[in-house]
């Protein structure tokens, strides 16, 4: 089955999901993912308890213990598993996010702080992300989840956090707050951070010992995301009032999507000639994203519909 990922470079008021898909944590959970922009992320929280290789990650239960960590942890929010695990997961320590032995599913890998930001600006800026991350209502964030509308499909999660410093655990309802792989310096490292009162991400550095939550990301060069090269694709004339030619070179057998700034697919075909003529002479005027998916690559353009 071919897989869609959609690069939208340069179109921040798009949001695309990818076609179904699971993937399969060390412990055999099952999770599905979302793609934003040219990312492939996990749509929900890491709950695994073991690293790839099968070595466990250890839940220290114990304040004092977890405060005086420097290798890899997690624990449950108020050390409640039964609770907050199903939807969750586990916080885990900066330690354990970035621990060689790798806790993301194959093939996939924490983000950098940069690739948070990628996203986010992909998805408008950093000032009204967190409303198109964040899971709407308040089933599980808390009123009044300022801006929450999750068209991103990410469905941020409020799960909280560990307070090393404070040896307590907090804001569960209030706060999401993910990881990155990227450190501040040697005792800190920089998170990503959702609030119910803010449309908008944030971005902190703190403690490598904090419990927080972890999205994993598709590491590109493994397969999916993966955009080898499909060729010379030629389309023309773009702006257009009715027909566009697209002329796929090498890269026949090939299928066309067409998106609205909504993200609705409104047109869609197969490519299968030399020459194949794209009709948008009934689409109202303005700006739409093309994509166009082989069977281990993605290429897409803008299109102006005049």
């Amino acid at each position: 089955m071919k897989r869609t990922l959609l690069i939208l470079a340069g179109l921040a008021f798009f949001t695309i999901r990818n076609q179904s898909q699971t993937v399969a944590d060390a412990d055999g959970n099952l999770y599905d993912t979302v793609v934003i922009g040219t990312q492939v992320w996990l749509k929900e929280n890491l709950r695994t308890t073991h690293y790839n290789n099968g070595d466990p990650i250890p839940n220290v239960t114990a304040s004092g213990a977890w405060a005086g960590l420097t290798s890899g942890a997690r624990c449950y929010y108020d050390n409640d598993s039964v609770s907050h695990d199903s939807v969750y997961g586990p916080l885990y320590n900066w330690y354990a996010a970035t621990d060689t032995r790798n806790l993301c599913p194959s093939g996939w890998r924490i983000s950098s702080n940069a690739e948070w930001t990628a996203a986010e600006t992909f998805l408008g800026g950093n000032t009204v992300a967190g409303g198109q991350m964040k899971e709407a209502g308040t089933l599980h964030w808390l009123n009044p989840n300022t801006g929450a509308t999750n068209s991103s499909g990410f469905t941020g999660l409020p799960g909280g956090m560990r307070d090393p410093l404070n040896n307590n655990f907090r804001t569960i309802g209030e706060n999401g707050l993910w990881w990155t792989s990227t450190a501040y310096n040697g005792s800190m490292a920089w998170s990503t951070y959702m609030w119910n009162q803010f449309a908008g991400v944030d971005h902190n550095p703190g403690s490598k010992k904090y419990g927080f939550s972890i999205r994993c990301m598709k590491d590109v060069a493994t397969g999916l995301g993966n955009n080898d090269s499909p060729g010379k694709i030629r389309i023309y004339p773009n702006p257009s009032a009715g027909k566009i030619t697209i002329e796929p070179g090498s890269c026949k057998d090939s299928h066309l999507l067409v998106y609205n700034i909504f993200g609705k697919i409104v047109v869609q075909k197969e490519l299968t000639g030399n020459s194949n003529l794209l009709d948008i002479s009934d689409l109202p005027r303005g700006v739409y994203l093309l994509a166009i998916t082989g069977e281990r690559w993605t290429m897409q353009q803008k299109i102006i519909k005049e």
